[in-house]
């Protein structure tokens, strides 16, 4: 209880305690009356004496003071001069409801929607702790509207709300709410925070399109934002956000959004944070947005925990923190967030931030595309075509192809065409793969791709290489790097019709540009000489070094080749001697 201006004091002979003049009369006076004692022990808490106050009102209590019940209930649940003890505390309250204390019936019609002991009056005192022995406490909506209502027939406007509250939040036969919004209609009348809040919700939910009701129900969800309600300050931060009731203001949507998350409203403290990232209403500081998205994702929303990963994963003015990124994914994904499934399998895929793991990744893209997520299942889909996933997986995808394909979908009939040229959850079978790789063929570049192979090495169909080169090139000229591959190398041999040494050099250096390692060893091999195309070793040896730095065994061969004999004009025995212990290193016997 708050503690008031402090009267003069004067020091007891017995003990040398400070008491005030006041309590010191009263407490003489409380050896002739009950509510004598009574003002004693009220002037005691003022005091800060809880403990001594909390013994003259058990004193009081037990002889039925109705307001010393109430006020020694008070001091149980909120730990004030005895132990904090929820089922001491309603114990208290519903001896002083019963005796009429009207206060003290809203009080324990609130600690019977929150839940009542099982045990008994006699049951251990509330532990805090997740301790799964510790005393079960159950609602009871039937007391606790009974109670509720006795109160508010009273006149106690919060307890009107209450009765609003429960006949709209209870047991599904209880509610009725037609009659809770009287109940919350009489409560805001009276002056309640809480019924301003359930009224204008009642407002609300009725208004349907009309902006009239709408702008009333706002301007009762403002009183009880007013009123310092955290989730009327959270509900008038999106009305406001939205320009539901009232005029559209960012800037005053962010304001609520602040005020609520500084009262711990989960939800107001994402918005708030996503509001400092994009600088939404605010002046943008994306070291705020974090804070507080960071106790929003610890306080169990789940997309700022995504939005978390999300940040950690792109970077911004810090590199990126794939570590950090994965922590909260794995808190978002585990809690049912698609995205950040999909986003952790990802990270597993790449083992960037956690251990690559392929199977890991394969479980997480399965959880998203579980949760609706397309992505993870094209994810999902290509992993196990590469060979990881589980043979459930492979069983899934397949059937899910088949159905696509034969619904007429031309990546389906690509997709379906792999997993029987792999034998990825289905027998192997060639010929079929074929059929629908040439089904797919005319609308899916990779398919064109992989016919155009089937053709040339006669997998599956007869072999026909004017046919497979067709469709190679046709796969090609859309941009595929793979094609542009095997284009130049059939036009370097002339397999499929003519040889075309510069068309073949110009797709090999595309190819090479973007980062295809096999086409960097063979624009270099191109340019070297031997080819008809003019001979430009240095550029040939630009392109060694490019495909040595990524592996490439043989590159790494021809890199220390040039350098050692200094073909490109330049000479530098160290680094020859380096590139040519990599390729031995490799397996290359003439790296000598």
């Amino acid at each position: 209880m708050p503690i008031g201006p402090r009267t003069p004091q004067r020091r007891t002979p017995d003990t040398g305690q400070a008491i005030s003049v006041t309590a010191l009369r009263l407490r003489l006076a409380a050896r002739f009356s009950p509510q004598a004692k009574l003002a004693y022990a009220i002037a005691l808490q003022e005091d800060n004496e809880p403990v001594k106050a909390a013994g003259v009102l058990n004193e009081l209590a037990r002889i039925d003071i109705p307001e010393a019940q109430f006020r020694l209930g008070r001091a149980y649940l909120d730990g004030i001069g005895v132990p904090m003890s929820l089922e001491e505390g309603a114990r208290w309250m519903r001896r002083a409801a019963e005796n009429g204390w009207v206060e003290a019936q809203l009080v324990y019609a609130t600690i019977c929607v929150l839940g009542l002991p099982e045990h008994g009056d006699e049951a251990p005192t509330l532990q805090l702790s997740r301790d799964p022995d510790r005393p079960r406490h159950r609602a009871d909506y039937d007391q606790a509207l009974q109670w509720a209502r006795r109160a508010a027939d009273s006149g106690s406007p919060d307890a009107q709300a209450l009765c609003g509250y429960i006949l709209t939040s209870g047991p599904e036969a209880m509610r009725d709410t037609t009659q809770a919004r009287a109940w919350y209609q009489k409560g805001a009348e009276g002056g309640s925070a809480q019924g301003h809040l359930g009224y204008g919700l009642a407002l609300l939910r009725d208004s349907g399109d009309d902006e009239t009701a709408r702008a009333a129900a706002a301007a009762e969800l403002r009183k009880a934002a007013d009123a310092g309600l955290g989730s009327a300050l959270h509900l008038m931060g999106e009305l406001c956000e939205r320009g539901i009731g009232v005029a559209k203001d960012i800037a005053a949507s962010t304001e609520y959004y602040r005020r609520a998350a500084e009262q711990n409203v989960v939800a107001a403290q994402a918005r708030f944070g996503y509001a400092c990232l994009e600088g939404r209403g605010i002046e943008r500081d994306p070291d705020r947005a974090q804070s507080w998205l960071r106790r929003a994702a610890l306080g169990g929303d789940v997309e700022a925990a995504a939005l978390l990963g999300d940040i950690h994963a792109r970077g911004g003015d810090l590199p990126p923190n794939y570590v950090e990124a994965a922590m909260w994914y794995v808190r978002a994904a585990e809690a049912g967030h698609a995205a950040a499934a999909r986003a952790l399998g990802l990270l597993f895929l790449t083992g960037a931030g956690v251990h690559r793991d392929p199977d890991e990744a394969a479980k997480w893209f399965r959880k998203a595309s579980e949760r609706g997520s397309t992505a993870a299942e094209t994810d999902l889909g290509n992993l196990v075509l590469a060979g990881g996933g589980t043979a459930a997986d492979g069983a899934t995808i397949s059937s899910r192809y088949e159905q696509a394909a034969r619904g007429g979908d031309p990546l389906g009939a690509f997709n379906y065409g792999v997993c029987l040229a792999q034998g990825v959850g289905v027998t192997r079978n060639e010929e079929a793969a074929a059929e629908w790789m040439r089904r797919a063929a005319d609308g899916v570049v990779n398919a064109q791709y992989w016919y155009g192979r089937m053709l040339l090495e006669g997998r599956g169909v007869p072999a026909n290489l004017t046919e497979g080169r067709r469709w190679i090139t046709q796969a090609a000229d859309a941009g595929m790097i793979d094609a542009q591959v095997a284009l130049a190398q059939l036009l370097v041999l002339g397999r499929g019709g003519p040889k075309d040494h510069p068309r073949a050099a110009a797709l090999y250096r595309d190819a090479a540009e973007r980062g295809n390692v096999q086409a960097m060893f063979s624009a270099g091999a191109m340019y070297g000489g031997g080819h008809e195309v003019p001979e430009d070793r240095p550029a040939a040896q630009h392109w060694f070094l490019q495909a040595a730095e990524r592996g490439n065994a043989l590159a790494q061969l021809m890199a220390g080749r040039y350098l050692a004999r200094g073909l490109a004009g330049t000479t530098d025995i160290e680094q020859a001697r380096r590139w040519l212990e990599r390729a031995r290193a490799q397996g290359v016997a003439e790296a000598q």
